[in-house]
Formats: structure tokens, C-alpha cells, sequence
């Protein structure tokens, strides 16, 4: 089997889309997946499955749907995409610590897109990099950096552009959701 982790994107934010924990693993468990378990509320669930990725979204995305009464995107990885993620970030070590000391908050970040974006759509986003805000794209990943924060950043709130469904986490989550998939193998 599989195992996958689900992002969910736009829940629990600013007391919309409110979905508790219990009740969102219950409800992948409705639907046959296994050794479901959450992390933090802001929507991660893993999982295991042996269906294909679209498949599965989409049948996630639809039970959400029915079960909530909205509907929410859903981006899937794998955990060796996970892991991907982590071991090939683009930005140096120098570059990340040097954005640490100036903004003093969170600054690396990854934006997961359902599908990759096409290049003529990539090019929208070059408007809104700066030094303070930088990224980098690999596949279906979008690699984040803020000098200052990801709250005043013009970049990600210009991810729209690509006209692929995305979620973002810090790599601090892609860290956790990547130790937790290794107790699960």
C-alpha cells in the first residue's frame, strides 16, 4: 500500500470551513482508506491506499463535499514525494538562515499544486518576486522564501495565477508530516 498525505487547503482558517480533527479522520475511514491519522488543524491526513492519486482526490474531495457541505481542494503527495520535497529544496542553507535572521518568523515555505503549472503561467509570477521574497519551481512544487513574512507576501497571494489548485505549508509541517510517514511504514 501507499502511504499518502492529504493536504487540505482553506480549513479552519479565520472561523470558516471548520472541520474537526475526529471528524475528518472518520470520514476518510468511512471511505476504506487505512491507518488514517491527522496532524494539526490546519488539515493534513495520512493515510494508506492503493488507488491512484487522481482517482483518490477526487473521492476525498466529493466526501468532504457531502459530509461538510463545502467543498475544499485536496492535494496529495506520497511519502516519498514527501521526502523528495525536504531533500531537494533549491535554496541553500545560507539563503534560509539569512531569511530567518530578517524576518523572525517562519520563512520557507512550499506551495503543492495538483498539476504542474504551464510555463507561460509561471511567467506571471516573476512581477512579484523580490529580494524579500523569492521562489523556485520543481514539478508540481513551489518553493517559497520570505525575508520579511508569508502574511504581506504579493508572491503568494499571486499563486492564483498558475491556475492550478495549491495549499502551502512550512517546512516545518513537511518535516513532521515526513517523520511521520517513517512510523508508518
Amino acid at each position: 500500500m501507499t502511504i499518502y498525505i492529504a493536504l487540505l487547503r482553506g480549513i479552519n482558517v479565520g472561523g470558516k470551513n471548520i472541520i474537526k480533527m475526529a471528524d475528518l479522520k472518520r470520514t476518510f475511514e468511512t471511505i476504506g482508506l487505512s491507518s488514517v491519522q491527522t496532524y494539526i488543524q490546519s488539515g493534513n491526513v495520512l493515510f494508506k491506499s492503493n488507488e491512484e492519486e487522481e482517482t483518490l482526490r477526487k473521492k476525498i474531495e466529493h466526501e468532504i463535499e457531502g459530509v461538510f457541505g463545502f467543498s475544499v481542494t485536496i492535494v496529495l503527495r506520497t511519502a516519498a514525494e514527501i521526502e523528495w520535497i525536504i531533500r531537494n529544496c533549491p535554496f541553500s542553507q545560507e539563503e534560509v538562515t539569512d531569511a530567518e535572521a530578517s524576518s523572525k518568523v517562519e520563512c520557507l515555505y512550499v506551495s503543492l499544486l495538483t498539476n504542474a503549472p504551464s510555463q507561460e503561467k509561471i511567467q506571471h509570477l516573476n512581477s512579484y518576486t523580490s529580494e524579500s521574497d523569492k521562489y523556485k519551481i520543481e514539478g508540481r512544487e513551489v518553493f517559497l522564501l520570505f525575508h520579511n513574512s508569508i502574511r504581506n507576501s504579493k508572491l503568494v497571494n499571486n499563486l492564483k495565477k498558475l491556475e492550478v489548485p495549491w495549499t502551502v505549508r512550512n517546512f516545518k509541517t513537511m518535516n513532521k508530516l515526513n517523520e511521520l510517514t517513517k512510523h508508518m511504514m
